[in-house]
């Protein structure tokens, strides 16, 4: 194995993680802000549940436009213009009156924030040696929970000095600065001025298919659909994303108005599930390329972490019943260590299944189905919640979600490797 005289790859990883923080602090901003927003404007949980959603409703729709874009015109164009588009509009939110302002600037912002992850897979099968991509894939996806986590306390810090308005305002801000940042460092390898013959060799040497090197897609967007695997992928990432969207939007209503946390305290605690997080991404992503290194087997190496982490994530279900707020925070704790646990497998999928040039396409479909169920379950919290009064049946069905989620990747996802098109 050649030296590498550069690493170059890995101020790309730091570029993806901070622009996956920034992509969860936007999106976050409305759950942590909703409280005071409900008070303010007077809105009902049924029309939140309506607000928060819109977001994924765009969000959805955009993943496979975005990811078609990505593989065809780049990830550097496509990701710059994505981060620009959904600061701007997360900026405009501070100025909505009413549910129908909020929704048009949160459908605004999901058309904006589609291509963030299509285009880091992308950019993780281009840049990366397959025996790196878990590590790398759990360091860009944990942005997501740093993201969620420090929203809490920053966005409940500037409220508490400046208004909820400012929080918009000053969060949209932070995606306009990164996009300078990644437009000044970010190209292909092949055309990276300051990355060494050494490395590039060393990423290419590295992987089974060479991603990127031209623009070539063997086959059409759709006719992936016809695969297996590819829908294991979008059943599995559907269910996973219904709970941990249940974090994303609800969780700080829930702490407030059914556990009587004060602002202040829902600021802090609710930080706790996502930074915890952080800690079964990264052991997630280091066991997916230590096994995969040791077994040369992708099916044992993404499925300990598919199966295992969404079989701890059913401890969900249990958080409601018990009236202890400690061993509640345990179990949402640990129940979203087994989501982040499982998704840094998740966003390896596309670049393993994917045919080549097709890694970000792939990566849009997958999240097109998983945002479904980040769509619907926002409004069905709400509408359980405004029938009953109570968030113990809705945390009971992100449990069972987490449950079907296990079975698919367990019995439906089969023999991982890219999809070789025919011509048949």
């Amino acid at each position: 194995m050649p030296k590498q005289k550069s690493y170059v790859r890995f101020h790309v990883a730091i570029l993806m993680l901070f622009a996956t923080v920034i992509n969860y602090l936007d999106r976050t901003v409305m759950s942590a802000a909703a409280p005071m927003i409900e008070k303010d404007l007077h809105i009902s949980p049924q029309a939140m549940g309506w607000i928060m959603s819109a977001f994924f409703l765009s969000y959805a729709c955009c993943q496979i436009p975005a990811g078609f874009l990505a593989d065809r015109f780049g990830q550097r164009k496509t990701l710059a213009g994505s981060v620009a588009w959904w600061s701007i509009a997360t900026a405009a939110t501070a100025l909505a009156t009413s549910p129908a302002g909020f929704i048009f600037a949160r459908v605004f912002m999901g058309v904006g924030e589609a291509a963030a992850y299509p285009c880091n897979g992308g950019v993780t099968a281009k840049w990366f040696p397959d025996r790196e991509r878990g590590r790398v894939t759990a360091l860009f996806d944990s942005g997501s929970r740093f993201g969620t986590a420090f929203a809490m306390p920053l966005v409940v810090w500037i409220i508490s000095q400046w208004g909820w308005h400012a929080a918009f305002f000053i969060c949209g801000g932070l995606g306009l600065a990164w996009v300078v940042w990644w437009l000044i460092v970010y190209q292909d390898p092949e055309k990276h001025p300051t990355i060494s013959a050494a490395e590039l060799k060393y990423i290419r040497d590295g992987q089974v298919k060479k991603e990127g090197i031209d623009k070539v897609q063997p086959m059409k967007w759709y006719q992936l659909l016809k695969y297996r695997n590819v829908i294991a992928m979008c059943i599995g990432f559907f269910m996973l994303n219904y709970a941990v969207y249940f974090f994303i939007t609800w969780f700080p209503t829930y702490l407030m108005k059914e556990r009587g946390l004060s602002l202040t305290e829902m600021g802090f605690v609710a930080m706790l599930p996502p930074l915890c997080g952080v800690i079964g991404q990264w052991i997630g992503g280091w066991l997916l390329d230590f096994v995969y290194i040791k077994t040369n087997n992708l099916n044992i190496a993404r499925k300990i972490n598919l199966v295992g982490g969404m079989l701890v994530a059913t401890l969900i279900t249990f958080a409601g019943l018990v009236d202890s707020i400690t061993i509640m925070m345990v179990l949402l704790c640990a129940s979203y260590v087994g989501l982040a646990f499982a998704g840094s497998a998740i966003w390896c999928l596309p670049a393993d299944i994917a045919p080549r040039n097709m890694t970000s396409v792939l990566g849009g479909i997958q999240n097109t189905v998983s945002n479904c169920g980040g769509f619907l379950g926002p409004i069905v919290t709400g509408y359980i919640i405004g029938a009953t009064g109570s968030f113990m049946y809705a945390l009971m069905v992100s449990g069972a979600a987490c449950l079907i989620g296990a079975l698919v990747y367990l019995f439906m996802l089969k023999d991982i490797k890219p999809i070789m098109p025919t011509n048949s």
